[in-house]
């Protein structure tokens, strides 16, 4: 199967040297421990009172994405709330080797937006197509043109009628609040986006504080957790603008009738934080869950930068330390540890094993800090799962996982998705209610599971 994807070298190599693996995995270890976040936190709050300076944050806005237009929805809200410089920026979207599937992005992104809106309180409407380039320049023209005091409140109604197809709408915002010109508006954005550069990031919708990225109004939990710390929110004690959503059942369970399906890698930081979640999720929903094991994207060839693995694996931390998920003493399972442990994944699934054997892995390369590119490590995992060691021998060569992974990966890739963790949820007929990628679904799997089992559908 390695034939089959090309190798992209550097950062996103699939067969790392052993000395790169080792340091590889020391500097990811390192940025994830919780007594160096908190230390990153107090030099630069200690910075910032050294130098007499407000809380400043940086936000970034990309006109034609629908998490940005999520977030323009809360800013406002946000900078009132809290004691806050907060400057705005107009930038492009994901560019080069960050973003390897820019369409299906795109869609993803549209889609996803639709269904989480609700349970921030926000809206965003049902939007297959992408938006108007000639409403895009429009928007971009009027935000440009916009104060850093201004802009969280126009961007709200500006991205409103742009998502809307409201050109009058647009053009009455631009009469009322004015219009950059063409080059004033792409100098703008030109600047924007060179300065999320400058700080090391490459998406829209994000916010910058103290040294730290925070996604929309996923993230913004833990910067508002943050801020409220430091003594920065006005309002104390009150609920937060985009609280994290709660994995919700209210009170329902199946009885095997709907299938839930876990797309999962096994170098996955994501997958690492919900793997074991997810698995207790379906025995407590009462679904039968469907392991559907792919490779890891740099495995299959998916290119990726320095910059968007450390926010990546530095994100994944602070999500497996609100959850309480052991996370971050970790030894790079990228290559050969993977496909060791993946050519053993047929076997233990006809033992009924398939689901330990990758929860074991995952938590040894993740949380145990065992190197799996040997016998030992790989001992480990397998004694781990309840599996025989000399057992497994025979099946060290098997290369029929191959097969099973590349029909995983293009079941997920038709159903819209590249990345993991992934989700399908399936009704008895094998109809998908829902398809969504990432560890900050499973609370939208369960809300929309427990609206099919109140509806009494499957």
């Amino acid at each position: 199967m390695a034939e089959q994807f090309k190798d992209q070298g550097g950062m996103a190599t699939m067969d790392p040297s052993l000395l790169m693996r080792w340091l590889t995995s020391r500097v990811m270890s390192r940025v994830s421990r919780t007594a160096h976040v908190e230390a990153r936190h107090a030099k630069a709050e200690q910075a910032r009172i050294k130098a007499g300076a407000p809380h400043h944050v940086d936000y970034f806005h990309q006109v034609n994405e629908a998490y940005s237009d999520l977030t323009a929805q809360i800013l406002s809200r946000f900078s009132e709330r809290y004691d806050v410089v907060l400057d705005c920026h107009l930038v492009r979207g994901q560019e080069g080797k960050n973003a390897p599937e820019p369409e299906m992005l795109a869609l993803l992104a549209r889609s996803d937006a639709h269904l989480i809106a609700p349970v921030y309180g926000l809206r965003f409407p049902e939007h297959p197509d992408p938006l108007a380039p000639e409403h895009v320049a429009v928007a971009t023209q009027i935000l440009a043109a916009q104060s850093m005091a201004g802009f969280p409140r126009v961007v709200a109604w500006v991205s409103e009628a742009l998502w809307r197809g409201d050109a009058t709408e647009l053009d009455r915002l631009a009469t009322v609040h004015g219009s950059a010109s063409i080059d004033a508006a792409a100098a703008a954005v030109d600047a924007g986006t060179a300065k999320r550069r400058e700080l090391r990031h490459y998406s829209g919708a994000m916010f910058h504080y103290g040294g730290e990225w925070y996604w929309g109004v996923d993230r913004l939990y833990h910067l508002e957790m943050r801020l409220a710390a430091l003594g920065a929110d006005r309002n104390p004690g009150t609920p937060l603008i985009a609280p994290r959503p709660a994995i919700d059942l209210a009170g329902h369970t199946d009885q095997g009738r709907y299938t839930l399906e876990l797309y999962a890698s096994l170098r996955s930081p994501y997958t690492a934080v919900i793997f074991d979640r997810a698995v207790a999720f379906a025995e407590q929903a009462g679904v039968e869950l469907k392991l559907r094991p792919v490779l890891p994207m740099v495995m299959r060839g998916v290119p990726a930068t320095r910059e968007k693995g450390m926010y990546i694996f530095m994100d994944a931390a602070r999500e497996a330390r609100v959850v309480g998920v052991p996370y971050g003493n970790f030894y790079d399972p990228i290559g050969d540890p993977a496909r060791r442990c993946y050519a053993l994944f047929p076997w233990a699934a006809s033992q009924g094993k398939g689901v330990a054997l990758c929860s074991s892995f995952l938590r040894h390369a993740f949380a145990l800090g065992v190197n799996t590119n040997n016998d030992r490590g790989l001992r480990k995992v397998v004694e781990a799962a309840g599996l025989d060691w000399g057992a497994a021998q025979a099946h060290r060569q098997d290369t029929s996982w191959e097969a099973l992974l590349e029909d995983n990966r293009q079941t997920m890739y038709a159903a819209g998705l590249w990345g993991v963790p992934s989700f399908r949820l399936l009704n008895s007929a094998g109809e998908a209610l829902l398809a969504t990628w990432g560890q900050d679904r499973l609370w939208l799997v369960a809300h929309t599971l427990r609206d099919a089992l109140q509806q009494g559908a499957g």
